[in-house]
């Protein structure tokens, strides 16, 4: 942890030292190191704080003791960014970061490495690089800018991959990316890390009919997203993807993508409840999506933002992954669902998923502009699994203020999401289906530069 802080104090001190031309006007800590703005390096730096108010699962347990509902405070997202070119041709990006920290994470855990990697730049049809990165397919919002984040929070199903082989959806990977008149497009060969490293892995629990993760040595990923940019062009620079211009660019992009690894999952083969044979499944994801984010009246300052996607998922038979990010208890009881504890619930698995969500972009609320904009929402994301009897759908409503664009950004919005029960009938095969619904409050700011 010591070690981290000199770091970033250096990184500071060297920014602080530098006789640089810094771009004021944009609110950056940018330093060209030419004579013109070839040549840079850029330092970032993005907080984002959750209070939040929970209804927790039913069967859920704080520290062994029953809590239905729960008050806490989080870091859900914090990051530090460092990167530029050196050269004509040669990129470097680095993030440290932390997710997820409240009071149920370990003390003095630390930033740890997001990204870091390295790019050689030929022009902008053709780059490529190494490292650990973000760079990924399948849909817009596998690598979403944080800062940007429209809603609450990202459409989290989109990394279906977070954390069980990579870390926080970065893999170490190769890649290349490129614009070819307005398609953008990105391909990348990845080498996934070890199921057996991920922190609920359990070597000694009995595999069963439902596909996991196998944790045999696995076979190289592939993945890509291409997406034709019909009107303004974004940038690709990063490989993290803007959740909303506020009305700065007017973009309409169709993209499409896929993401595949060989036997990537593994599960038994059942005859009278009993295994018979151990199978071997391959996993790909696809995803077809659409962006459209622009200014509606020029003079008044509103703007629109929309995404939607139809995303197929193949993880193998009945797989179901419940997610709830920096969950609020730490067990269940008896009592216990499907669902999992706290604010957990069905976010990936085996079958098809719809996910849509739009905002509308004030005009400024006052003449000096001294008041910001405010930006209501709402999202959803309907899912038919396989394992699923019924539709799973979850739901998200709120509204951001925007006091200096995403530098200064309060976010209040109520989360309702589903709890799910496993019903094994004696004479068919299992399944789950819906048995409530529960709310978070959450209030969200967000300072950044």
């Amino acid at each position: 942890m010591n070690g981290y802080k000199f770091y970033v104090l250096g990184l500071m001190c060297l920014f602080s030292g530098m006789k640089a031309v810094y771009a004021q006007s944009n609110k950056e800590l940018k330093h060209y190191l030419g004579k013109d703005s070839t040549e840079f390096v850029k330092l970032t730096f993005v907080n984002q704080t959750w209070v939040r108010q929970t209804q927790n699962n039913p069967g859920s347990t704080l520290n062994g003791v029953a809590t239905d509902k729960s008050f806490d405070i989080g870091l859900r997202r914090t990051r530090l960014q460092l990167y530029g070119k050196t050269s004509k041709h040669t990129f470097f990006y680095l993030q440290l970061g932390q997710n997820n920290f409240n009071g149920l994470s370990a003390r003095k855990s630390g930033f740890f490495i997001h990204d870091a990697l390295g790019e050689i730049d030929v022009n902008k049809h053709f780059a490529m690089g190494a490292g650990l990165t973000a760079w990924t397919g399948f849909s817009r919002f596998s690598s979403p800018s944080v800062a940007s984040i429209m809603a609450l929070d990202a459409p989290l199903f989109l990394q279906a991959t977070n954390d069980a082989n990579d870390q926080f959806l970065r893999k170490l990977s190769v890649y290349a990316k490129g614009k070819i008149s307005k398609l953008d497009y990105r391909l990348i060969v990845s080498r996934p890390m070890a199921i057996t490293t991920f922190v609920v892995y359990n070597a000694s629990n009995p595999l069963g009919s439902d596909a996991q993760f196998s944790p045999l040595p696995p076979k190289p990923q592939y993945s890509g997203y291409l997406s034709w940019q019909f009107f303004d062009q974004e940038s690709n620079e990063l490989p993290y993807q803007t959740g909303t211009y506020l009305g700065k660019k007017h973009v309409l992009n169709l993209g499409a993508g896929a993401q595949f690894q060989q036997n990537a999952m593994w599960y038994n083969q059942m005859l009278d409840s009993v295994a018979v044979d151990t199978l071997h499944h391959d996993m790909l994801l696809a995803a077809v999506d659409v962006f459209y984010d622009a200014p509606l009246r020029r003079e008044k300052g509103d703007a629109i933002s929309f995404y939607a996607v139809a995303a197929y998922y193949d993880f193998g038979k009945n797989y179901i992954r419940n997610q709830g990010p920096m969950n609020v208890t730490d067990g269940m009881n008896v009592n216990g669902t499907f669902s999992g504890t706290g604010v957990a619930w069905p976010m990936i698995g085996t079958g098809t998923s719809f996910y849509a969500q739009l905002g509308y972009l004030s005009p400024e609320l006052s003449a000096t502009k001294k008041l910001g904009k405010l930006m209501p929402y709402v999202s959803a994301q309907w899912s038919k699994y396989d394992l699923a009897k019924d539709l799973v759908l979850y739901g998200d409503a709120g509204c951001s203020w925007y006091l200096d664009g995403t530098r200064s950004k309060l976010t209040f919005g109520v989360q309702n999401r589903p709890v799910m029960k496993l019903v094994t009938p004696s004479d068919g095969p299992h399944f789950i289906q819906q048995q409530s619904r529960k709310n978070s409050f959450i209030l969200q700011y967000q300072v950044s530069i």
